[in-house]
């Protein structure tokens, strides 16, 4: 997800909405309360594979797929394919724009990715995050439970969101980058003796079930990270998000959000927040204040509809906020028409459940294996190309900017995470795509006709 500069949020007078049909997948059952049991100070750069490690996914409804049956196989060693390793596994600098590479292990479906620099992280259900160099296994560290479901990078700290519905923090050793540190867990176990002592620190979450206001008691299905403020955002399939003070690592604000799982959460730095829901919306939230009087108040809802909202990302220009279905359609406004809806992209024949933007670009991946690369030119956008190769959906996305080339051709690495247990790496260039990619010109934008504000029934989805 992409954080945007983005201008303050107009004042706005009307809310619209938009209909589509229905999937229905089952949302995971909340986890019940549970302590710390890791050690925190333990350094880790294991790189060690238990085929039996899985119990952290028991509850995502995912392990029913095909893609998550056992292998009669001994577990491989990772391998890349299609890279040059005549240079310690980089590609060559004249590498064309399509695949640049495939990582690949059984060791379980990839749902998370972070990059910076020439490190790549990539979580998975086996509670491994490995970490890789130049496209080669650099080193590895491991959570003791729940899957890792988000990863996101400030400086040398590793923030990673789990099944369980934890946030571990991890510290890279600057003068050891192969070994890594966990120096704390959200919320805190003192923390969580601390509120329990009170009854008035416990709430109602769905089923009517309690737990105290600090902890996520369901999955956390996105991290967001606002830099200047120093504010970490966790959205939850308990259906809130919380906003945490990375330095003290205290919660600040709990809000329930939506009346289904938030699937995706996006700050900016001009203190906006919008969350998309299962429950089919997108929401803009404004910060106020700071500290302890810290308030995000609900200013917007630009979305509400049936369809399952499954990612959201902000441009880096700030001027557009985009949302993925579990239709396979993206929706997307413009900041500089009062975050008016701009129209719709018509590209994936699946639910879209990953989007990033970088430059002029808008990559979203989809269940049906496939990754679109979308180009916008004012606030049109057209379909340069469709990244195909995955034989499982893809998951996640992220975006790193080619440092090899000149400022006058812009060009990205572009990591794609599946739930065929593989990372692929693709170089993509603004630039007309090359005949390793396939192009599909029917793709692109559509105008919507006026939508209906009508609230539908709830319904029960949540991203795995």
């Amino acid at each position: 997800m992409s954080r945007g500069d983005s201008p303050s949020l107009p004042p706005k007078t009307s809310t619209n909405g938009i209909m589509h049909n229905n999937s229905n997948p089952n949302l995971s059952s909340s986890f019940p309360a549970s302590s710390d049991d890791e050690s925190i100070g333990r350094s880790s750069n294991f790189s060690g594979y238990d085929p039996n490690d899985r119990t952290s996914g028991e509850a995502s409804p995912i392990l029913m797929s095909p893609w998550n049956q056992a292998s009669p196989f001994q577990p491989s060693p990772w391998f890349t394919t299609g890279i040059d390793n005549s240079k310690n596994g980089a590609q060559q600098s004249g590498q064309s724009d399509g695949l640049v590479g495939s990582l690949v292990r059984e060791e379980g479906h990839i749902y998370s990715l972070a990059a910076t620099g020439d490190l790549l992280y990539t979580g998975s259900d086996s509670k491994n995050v490995r970490v890789w160099r130049n496209l080669k296994e650099f080193t590895a560290f491991k959570s003791n439970s729940g899957l890792v479901k988000a990863i996101i990078l400030s400086g040398d700290r590793i923030f990673t969101g789990h099944q369980d519905g934890k946030v571990r923090v991890w510290k890279k050793n600057r003068k050891d980058p192969r070994n890594h540190k966990r120096i704390g867990t959200f919320p805190t176990l003192f923390d969580i003796l601390k509120y329990s002592m009170r009854p008035k620190n416990y709430i109602e979450v769905k089923r009517k079930c309690t737990t105290l206001w600090i902890k996520h008691c369901d999955a956390i299905s996105s991290l967001s990270i606002d830099e200047e403020e120093g504010l970490l955002y966790s959205g939850s399939w308990d259906r809130t998000f919380k906003v945490w003070k990375m330095s003290s690592s205290k919660c600040l604000e709990s809000i329930k959000a939506h009346e289904d799982a938030v699937n995706s959460v996006v700050s900016t730095k001009s203190g906006l927040v919008f969350t998309g829901s299962a429950d089919g919306s997108v929401k803009v939230w404004k910060r106020e204040g700071s500290g302890k009087s810290m308030k995000h108040n609900h200013v917007e809802t630009l979305l509400n509809q049936e369809c399952a909202v499954t990612a959201l990302a902000v441009a880096e220009t700030g001027l557009f906020v985009y949302c993925g279905l579990s239709d396979g359609l993206v929706n997307f406004w413009e900041w500089e028409k009062q975050l008016s809806h701009g129209g719709l992209l018509k590209g994936h024949k699946l639910a879209v459940l990953c989007l990033t933007a970088a430059g002029n670009l808008l990559f979203s991946g989809s269940a049906d294996k496939t990754i679109c690369v979308w180009k916008k030119e004012g606030n049109v956008h057209n379909c340069l190309s469709v990244l195909t190769g995955h034989t499982g959906p893809v998951k996640c996305l992220t975006v790193e900017r080619d440092a090899g080339k000149s400022s006058e051709e812009v060009k990205w690495v572009v990591y794609s995470g599946s739930l065929d247990k593989s990372v692929k790496v693709w170089n993509v260039s603004e630039k007309s795509p090359e005949k390793s990619m396939e192009k599909l010109p029917d793709r692109s934008t559509e105008k919507l006709p006026e939508r209906s504000t009508e609230k539908l029934p709830e319904k029960k989805m949540g991203v795995m």
